[in-house]
Order: C-alpha cells, then structure tokens, then sequence
C-alpha cells in the first residue's frame, strides 16, 4: 500500500547526503534496518521508485531517511537533492533482511550505513549497545556520515577507514582479509554487512574463509 507522505525537514550531513524528515502515516510500522520502496510526489517520477531505509526509530511520531545524491546522474536521488520542504515523498510498506540478530560487528561501506543507523540507535535507547562494534569504510573523511553520533554511541566500538586519505582518527586502506584478521578476534559472531554489491560479496567470502558461519552473515540479499 502507498502513503504519501510530507517532507517537515532537509538537513545536509555531508556534501552528498541529506537527512529527510517527512510526516509518519497512522499505524506505519517498521523494524529497524528495514527499508521502503520510494518515489517523489512530481510529475515524471512518481512511479520512479527507489529502495531507502529508515533511519528513525519505530516510535519516532516522523520518519526519516538519510540520503545520498549522485549528481551526475540525471535520476531520483538527484532529483531529491532538489527537494524542499512541503514536497511530498510516496513510500510503501517497510520489507528488509537486514534485522537484529544478536551482538556482533556491522561493517559498512558508504551509504551501507543506512541500515544500521536505526538499529544502532534502537540498541542505544534501549542500553543494549555494549558488545556490537562497527566498522565504516568511506573513501574521505569528508563523506563519512553522522561520524559524531557513531563516535558518541560506539566511543571506542567505532572504527571509520579511509580509502583515499589518511587523516587523524581513521585507519587508513581497504576492509580485505588483512583488515578484518588485524581488526576482529572473534569469528563465531554475528557479522552485519551493507555496501555497494561487491564489497558485501567480498566481505561475506573473508569473513567465512576467516571462520564465520555463513547463517551468521546478515546481510541484503
């Protein structure tokens, strides 16, 4: 079933990536990591409907979602970076693999984030945050997203990976094989994976060559 819903809020969090607050729909349920098929309320796209996850928690009285535009391409998350308040987005019912399952360590790549931002949030709220680490790959330290709230609710549990610079408070290099051997001591966790295609395909096939369980890898499949 699809909602139209309003945008009440757009606030940049990096130079690509806005957060958008919209209306919540009565009785609109989700799980955190889960994610809406959404279009944008104009003529020309709304049947143009793209996958977005929720970044507001289930008891929000709003929803919202931290979006990353891609300017050279002439398509919807550019169009939404045109956005102003008033708009209105159309978004479906929430779906997703990608839940809670246990402790263990999320590792994401750009805006892999999205998932586990609501989930992080939720074990936070909830005091149950102890014991889950994550690791954020980005290419700079400028695209890094909501660095300051992950470093407040991880501290220590946050590690951020730089590709393409080496800057003070980032490791630098690739998530590979001798990444995670370095970094994770324990394989028999739970290991949460969201990022461009084949960064999960890569990190999946490390992790379980390192001694993960296959059943253990949560992941968008």
């Amino acid at each position: 079933m699809d909602h139209k819903v309003e945008i009440t809020d757009i606030f940049s969090l990096t130079h690509d990536v806005k957060r958008i607050k919209t209306k919540k729909p009565d009785g609109y349920d989700f799980k955190p990591g889960q994610a809406t098929e959404v279009a944008i309320d104009l003529p020309g796209f709304e049947d143009k409907k793209r996958p977005f996850t929720f970044t507001s928690l289930p008891e929000d009285e709003h929803l919202e979602f931290v979006i990353k535009s891609y300017r050279d391409h002439n398509g919807v998350t550019n169009a939404i970076d045109g956005l102003v308040v008033g708009n209105s987005l159309i978004i479906g019912d929430a779906w997703g693999a990608i839940e809670y399952k246990g402790r263990g360590t999320f590792i994401a790549g750009g805006a892999g984030i999205t998932p586990f931002i609501s989930i992080l949030r939720d074990l936070n709220n909830k005091g149950s945050l102890t014991g889950n680490k994550l690791i954020f790959s980005n290419k700079t330290g400028k695209d890094v997203i909501l660095e300051a709230d992950l470093d407040e609710m991880l501290q220590d549990n946050f590690t951020s990976v730089l590709t393409r610079e080496e800057v003070e408070g980032h490791k630098h290099g690739r998530v590979d094989m001798t990444f995670l051997k370095e970094n994770i001591h324990d394989f028999s966790q739970h290991f949460y994976v969201c990022g461009p295609d084949k960064m999960v395909r890569e990190i999946n096939e490390f992790l379980q060559k390192l001694g993960a369980n296959a059943d253990a890898l949560i992941f968008e499949k």
